[in-house]
């Protein structure tokens, strides 16, 4: 049988091959989608925005590639496996490729969106050829239903894969290295069952022999390409690194006066040179207010430093932590360099560790805490900005002891002013009376907190009683003045159904 012979049928094989081709196919492609929204989010952040970009242009991508099928007159099987090869070959080095242009910013998005388009291209350029080429056994119609059918289960096992299997056992590098490869099988099974009949047949055994040992390659020593890529981002040692089902791990050491640095998804989380700071300033002052703290709730804060904090106090009798990363709190609790940091604040027995959401958390617990302490990261996605929602505090409110105070961290009231007292104004529409100050954190800055309590103003007239390294009563005492560059602004509230909070985060850190 010719491959270009319309009147000839496929034999089973033949039919079997391109079918399971069709699943296949689907899968990659939106893994493909999946990899460059997940590096770019990792990268630049704003999840949703990478994601609905990648998903858009690869759409467009895919009709342009279905159009431009009308070009190809003859030798589809050779069309069709030129395209698995290119896809494969493109696909596969799509992470390393946007890891190694990242540090030339200005090339990134330029990159990213060609990626996006000419794979996209390519993948839709596949089931069109595909469908055309199992005319030859059934009719258009069955052709048509058989195609998509297997197209949108293949998508579906893709797009279930990617974070429960990829993501999480594979890693980036590792996973568009597979996946390219998934595309060089295809490829090899057509040629394999229409290899004798093919025009170019040489020349695409050794496209894809090349293709498949540079995927190969890629994926044998993915390893060492990841520390390459990663070591160019950040400037100290890296020292750790690991993908977790919900981010990216990465722990640096300063080469001249080795100090820890820890990084969640590219965003640095602490510096040990002052993270005393941050973390005196997030928990003395709501510790210090006058009332019963036996029984403290921290949300977030799964590296322990606010939990040492916390354990300063003698009459601290428990300490519910809340982190949904079981490997943050396990790392944290177990390895050297970040337990020397937080003196070994998640061994004691007066803690309990919960590795759940937060969210679920406050809404299904029956516990009453006295103290509650926030400490999730900056609002730079969906996922985190409704943490800082008036349902979350409304649930958080349940949860809190009558005369009872809670504290979270609310951004840089300088860079992020509108974040900042957005939240001070979420709390209020909760029900909270409000307090909100500032202490400075080389790090990241100008950087704020609010106090928040049911039963009147909330006190301030407080004193520090426990050994610090930066806070005190003064300290604290002036930490509620705001220059006029940073006093409060008129900001609406943020909820699960209107995320103020999330555009208003994107439009500080894009200033």
């Amino acid at each position: 049988m010719s491959a270009n012979d319309p009147s000839e049928a496929l034999s089973s094989r033949q039919l079997a091959v391109l079918m399971a081709s069709v699943l296949v196919i689907a899968l990659c492609g939106i893994a493909y989608e999946l990899i460059i929204a997940t590096v770019s989010s990792y990268l630049l952040g704003d999840s949703v925005y990478q994601f609905s970009i990648t998903i858009g242009l690869f759409m467009f991508a895919m009709g342009l590639g279905s159009y431009l099928t009308k070009l190809v007159q003859t030798d589809l099987v050779s069309a069709f496996v030129a395209v698995e090869l290119s896809v494969a070959f493109i696909g596969g080095i799509s992470s390393t490729l946007l890891f190694a242009v990242f540090p030339y910013y200005a090339l990134y998005k330029p990159v990213m969106y060609g990626l996006i388009i000419v794979i996209g291209t390519l993948v839709g350029f596949e089931i069109p050829l595909l469908t055309r080429i199992l005319t030859k056994t059934g009719t258009l119609k069955e052709s048509i239903a058989h195609v998509l059918s297997l197209d949108y289960f293949g998508a579906l096992i893709g797009s279930v894969a990617f974070p429960l299997l990829m993501l999480p056992y594979l890693g980036l590098f590792r996973s568009s290295y597979a996946i390219g490869l998934l595309n060089v099988f295809v490829g090899f099974c057509a040629l394999f069952v229409f290899g004798n009949r093919l025009r170019w047949r040489w020349a695409c055994w050794l496209s894809a022999i090349s293709v498949l040992v540079i995927l190969w390659a890629g994926l044998i020593s993915s390893t060492l390409i990841r520390s390459y890529a990663e070591g160019r981002l950040f400037a100290d040692s890296i020292i750790y690194t690991e993908q977790t089902p919900y981010q990216r791990i990465v722990l640096t050491k300063h080469d001249v006066d080795g100090k820890l640095r820890m990084y969640l998804d590219g965003h640095i989380q602490f510096c040990e040179k002052e993270e005393y700071r941050y973390h005196e300033a997030l928990v003395h002052p709501v510790l210090a207010i006058d009332g019963p703290r036996s029984r403290i709730l921290i949300l977030g804060g799964g590296d322990g430093m606010a939990v040492r904090e916390a354990l300063k106090h003698d009459d601290v009798e428990s300490i519910d932590l809340v982190d949904i990363d079981e490997r943050i709190t396990t790392l944290s609790r177990d390895f050297a360099p970040i337990s020397r940091l937080n003196q070994d604040s998640l061994k004691d027995p007066r803690v309990t560790i919960y590795n759940l959401d937060a969210f679920a958390y406050v809404r299904e617990s029956d516990k009453k805490f006295d103290r509650i302490i926030i400490d999730f990261p900056d609002p730079r996605n969906e996922a985190l900005a409704k943490l800082y929602s008036v349902e979350f505090y409304k649930f958080v409110k349940r949860v809190l002891a009558p005369g009872g105070y809670v504290v979270t961290q609310s951004s840089s009231p300088y860079f992020t002013r509108e974040v900042f007292w957005c939240i001070a104004r979420t709390l209020q529409e909760a029900g909270f009376n409000t307090y909100s100050y500032h202490v400075h954190v080389p790090t990241f800055g100008t950087w704020g907190f609010t106090l928040a309590g049911l039963d009147g103003e909330v006190p301030t007239d407080i004193t520090i009683d426990v050994p610090t390294q930066f806070l005190t009563t003064e300290v604290f005492a002036k930490s509620g003045v705001f220059g006029r560059d940073v006093s409060k602004i008129d900001v609406p509230v943020n909820s699960l159904y209107q995320p103020n909070l999330y555009r208003l985060y994107r439009l500080g850190v894009t200033r």
